[in-house]
């Protein structure tokens, strides 16, 4: 009876459909891991996690099955090999863990419990797995349950019962602001009820509106955290477990520091950004900078993740553009070092007045002629991304994105949107935290980055004379506090009027919310980092003449 397992934990960042490409990441950190007993990868490493309707295609995930196969002559000499994959035996398609020992597929363990709330859709897909039971690897009797498999008891139950004297769960779960807790939680939950080690291994990167943040640990059958890898990065590590008379007991390894919520959110949606870019080969990104806060700050996160030689940005001013604006935004260029341009959009907005003025005579000027300025900017942004192909970065946050405050074809324009899910109040207190910190991986510059007066200036889209945000909105506090129940905890009108709010406010606020789905079917995917962001976990009808007052 061996008194020694080594396992090779495989934090890593996989693009989706990248399969011949996820085979030789898998290759290189097989032959970095050295002399160990199990080379451990993340769920549905070899395609991607989640591949949605790709596994339907048949050729899909055949290609994925035979690169798993074709890993196998690695574990002959080498360490077993634990890696997902979609798996199509009998007719059946199931999220699958292929186990790889001594030059063959030694097990194949199935997800039992689909996830099918929130972002996740996989009993669209894939079919549930029987129960498994563990795999002998080298003497030691290994079990596998699969991400959502250790959400309930049942599946760790029955491993522990068949006889698994070490658990190594392989995840895709994506980062939001609670989700670290709360896998704490859960995963202490199975070690206490089947008294067993547990190696929890995580994937990371951005993708789409997803970002998984990684943060793979290690817990001790006494529930002790032995193992703590780093947050958003790539990382590895070897975890050493000792036979003793209780059982396998993990060594103590790596102990990162996770970061805290403002460095989280931070880090999220840099990477978010990031990896959209990188992943899909846009040599750089454009942003129209107007001085105000939600450019400025998607500008930062852009140099963060870039590096100030991939981004361009552009103010564009009009008649309303004021002097401060002007010398804001020049001053967060030279703040971060990027290229700035200046286009005036007077010709452009003036030629659209000559040209709609026959059929608009004598009607008044109003939000029409305020559209036409913000399409006029969007539509240049993406004749600069069409001639020169970098990605168009749009600027809204939560609170705008809620209750339309943003123009269709204008400033929605874009390819990504790393504020997305961040209200209007979390944008103000990023920006203060990233003038205090550069947070682990940032290619901007140290100090700040955000100069002071764009975070405190009342906020202003500059569409007409003297024009305030609060002029068309509530004050930012309260309509992020509403929006929040709205939004989050599905709150009915009627209990946040309960809680003191304004019952005007109130309604007008869940009517904007209402209205404004259109325009929400229409935005570019972003960055999630709430419980509930748009699109991926918020559905609603766009047609619905429901109203809850």
């Amino acid at each position: 009876m061996r008194d020694r397992f080594t396992i090779s934990i495989q934090q890593l960042n996989p693009i989706m459909g990248d399969i011949a490409g996820n085979r030789a990441m898998a290759e290189a950190a097989i032959a970095a891991a050295g002399d160990v007993d199990l080379v451990a990868f993340t769920e549905l490493f070899i395609t991607g996690y989640p591949p949605e309707d790709l596994v339907l295609k048949r050729a899909f995930t055949e290609r994925a099955m035979a690169e798993v196969r074709a890993l196998a002559p690695l574990s002959v000499d080498g360490p077993a090999i634990a890696i997902g994959t979609p798996w199509l035996e009998d007719g059946l398609l199931t999220n699958a863990y292929v186990i790889l020992i001594d030059g063959a597929v030694a097990g194949v363990r199935h997800k039992v419990d689909l996830p099918n709330y929130d972002v996740f859709d996989e009993k669209r897909v894939f079919a549930p797995g029987p129960m498994p039971g563990p795999v002998d690897i080298k003497g030691v009797r290994v079990g596998f349950p699969i991400c959502e498999d250790i959400w309930a008891e049942e599946v760790v139950e029955c491993l522990a019962e068949t006889g698994a004297e070490i658990l190594v769960v392989p995840n895709g779960s994506p980062f939001t602001r609670t989700k670290v807790e709360r896998r704490m939680q859960v995963a202490v939950a199975r070690v206490v009820e089947s008294e067993l080690p547990l190696v929890y291994v995580n994937q990371v990167g951005g993708q789409d509106e997803l970002v998984f943040d990684g943060a793979s640990f290690v817990l001790s059958a006494d529930r002790a955290l032995t193992t703590q890898l780093p947050a958003f990065r790539t990382a590895s590590d070897v975890v050493v477990f000792q036979r003793e008379a209780d059982g396998w007991v993990p060594e103590a390894g790596e102990r990162a520091d996770l970061p805290a919520d403002g460095e989280a959110e931070w880090a999220a949606a840099m990477l978010g950004l990031r990896d959209y870019v990188d992943k899909n080969r846009f040599p750089s990104v454009v942003i129209g900078l107007s001085g105000g806060i939600d450019s400025a700050i998607c500008a930062a996160l852009a140099v963060d993740a870039l590096g100030a030689a991939r981004v361009h940005c552009i103010m564009m001013p009009y008649r309303y553009t004021s002097n401060e604006s002007l010398s804001d935004a020049a001053e967060i260029a030279e703040c971060l070092g990027i290229r700035y341009d200046i286009v005036p959009i007077a010709p452009a907005v003036e030629g659209f007045g000559t040209l709609l003025g026959p059929i608009f005579d004598g009607l008044e000027p109003d939000v029409t002629e305020e559209n036409i300025q913000s399409r006029v900017r969007g539509t240049a942004l993406m004749a600069v991304s069409n001639k020169f192909g970098g990605m168009v970065v749009t600027t809204g946050n939560k609170s705008e994105v809620s209750v339309g405050y943003a123009t269709l074809y204008g400033d929605m324009n874009g390819g990504f949107n790393p504020i997305k899910d961040l209200y209007k109040t979390e944008v103000f207190r990023l920006c203060h935290w990233r003038n205090a910190h550069k947070p682990y991986g940032a290619l901007g510059p140290d100090g700040v980055v955000i100069p002071e007066r764009i975070i405190t200036k009342p906020p202003t889209a500059e569409l007409r004379e003297n024009q305030k945000d609060e002029d068309s909105l509530p004050p930012y506090e309260t309509l992020d506090a509403i929006l929040r129940r709205l939004i989050e905890d599905e709150a009915s009108v009627a209990d946040i009027v309960a809680e003191g709010y304004d019952g005007p406010t109130v309604r007008r606020v869940e009517h904007l919310l209402n209205i404004a789905e259109y325009k929400r079917r229409q935005a570019a995917p972003g960055v999630k980092i709430s419980s509930k962001n748009f699109g991926r976990d918020r559905r609603y009808p766009i047609t619905n003449r429901y109203r809850d007052a």
